[in-house]
């Protein structure tokens, strides 16, 4: 089975930014993320956990994009407008799909 190069970027944000991610990113052209509940983790400000968590927020998302390598630019610039000034990580890796063309 014939496999297509594509880039697969995840953004790990607080959960009140989402829609303002999603809304830059639908900005940029981009047509298609999915969101995943963050459970916890831990960083360079220690541990934590979304159980028992005392803010506005409820914890953090991961927002997945997989997109052609020609419009990564576009993504993580939208992205960085977002994350910059906020908690957030971006991580950018190669993958493989089997219907290019739903990218």
């Amino acid at each position: 089975m014939q496999t297509h190069q594509a880039k697969r970027v995840a953004i790990i944000i607080e959960q009140v930014m989402e829609s303002r991610l999603t809304d830059a990113l639908a900005n940029a052209g981009v047509s298609g993320w999915t969101v995943l509940p963050v459970l916890g983790g831990s960083g360079r400000s220690g541990e934590w956990s979304r159980e028992g968590q005392v803010s506005r927020g409820t914890g953090m998302v991961q927002v997945v994009c997989i997109i052609r390598p020609e419009r990564m630019d576009a993504l993580l610039e939208a992205a960085f407008g977002v994350v910059e000034r906020h908690i957030g990580v971006v991580t950018v890796s190669d993958c493989e799909v089997l219907r290019a063309e739903r990218f």
